[in-house]
C-alpha cells in the first residue's frame, strides 16, 4: 500500500482531483460537492461532463500529469469482470491492475472504483462497499473502492433492498439516472456511472481521516 502525499492547502486554493475513466461524470460531482475542482480524462468525447475534460488515454495521462494533483479518482471499464459480459462470451482488456501501477507511481493518494465482481475475482481490494441504499438512493447499485489509504473511517448502514427499488435494468427514460442524482445525463449514461453520494462520502472518508479540508 502507498502512503500519500499530504495535501499541501494554499489559502483560497481548492485541490485538484484527477478523474481518470470519467464517462458522464457521476463520480466527478460528488467529489464537487466535497470541495475539490475537478478534471476528466476519457479517450472518448463525453459532451455533458460538467467539469473541465480532457480527451486522452487515462493511464497515459496519469503516468504524465497525476503528480500534479492533489488526489486523483479512477473507474476503468468494468467489463472484464462484468458477468453480463462473461454470459454473452464477450472478452475485455483487464485495466485495473494497470490502472493501480500508474497511481502509484504518482505518490498522490488514490481511489479505484468497479463491480463487486472485481473484488470477487481478488482483481481489486474492497476497503469500501457502497449500494444506492445506504445513501437513502432508491437505486440497488454495489460499487466497491479500493484506496490508498486502505479504508477505515465512518460506517454506513446496511444496504436495504425494498421491493420497489429500481435495478440497473430499469428502462424508464429519466428515472433510474434521476433517482441515483445523475439528473444531467441520459438513463443509458447513468448505467455506466457512480452515484454522485457514493465519492461525496468517499472524499469525506479521506479528508477525515487525514486530518485534512477541502473547504
Amino acid at each position: 500500500m502507498t502512503q500519500p502525499a499530504l495535501i499541501r492547502r494554499v489559502r483560497g486554493r481548492r485541490p485538484r482531483l484527477l478523474d481518470l475513466f470519467c464517462c458522464q461524470g457521476g463520480a466527478a460531482k460528488g467529489y464537487a460537492d466535497a470541495g475539490f475542482d475537478i478534471v476528466g480524462v476519457d479517450t472518448r468525447p463525453q459532451p455533458r461532463y460538467p467539469f473541465r475534460f480532457v480527451q486522452a488515454d487515462a493511464i497515459e495521462f496519469v503516468y504524465e500529469h497525476g503528480g500534479g494533483f492533489d488526489f486523483i479518482h479512477a473507474s476503468p471499464p468494468c467489463q472484464h469482470d462484468s458477468e453480463c459480459q462473461r454470459i454473452q462470451g464477450r472478452t475485455h482488456p483487464d485495466l485495473i491492475a494497470p490502472t493501480r501501477t500508474a497511481l502509484e507511481t504518482t505518490g498522490r493518494p488514490w481511489v479505484i472504483e468497479n463491480v463487486p465482481e472485481t473484488a470477487a475475482a481478488g482483481l481489486l481490494r474492497p476497503d469500501y462497499l457502497l449500494c444506492g441504499t445506504q445513501f437513502g438512493l432508491n437505486v440497488r447499485r454495489h460499487r466497491v473502492f479500493e484506496t490508498s489509504w486502505g479504508g477505515g473511517g465512518d460506517l454506513v448502514p446496511p444496504c436495504w433492498h425494498r421491493k420497489d427499488l429500481l435495478a440497473f435494468e430499469h428502462k424508464g427514460e429519466r428515472a433510474y439516472a434521476d433517482a441515483m442524482g445523475c439528473t444531467w445525463m441520459t438513463n443509458l449514461e447513468a448505467r455506466k456511472a457512480v452515484p454522485p453520494a457514493y465519492t461525496q462520502w468517499i472524499a469525506a472518508q479521506f479528508l477525515t481521516l487525514e486530518g485534512r479540508t477541502a473547504a
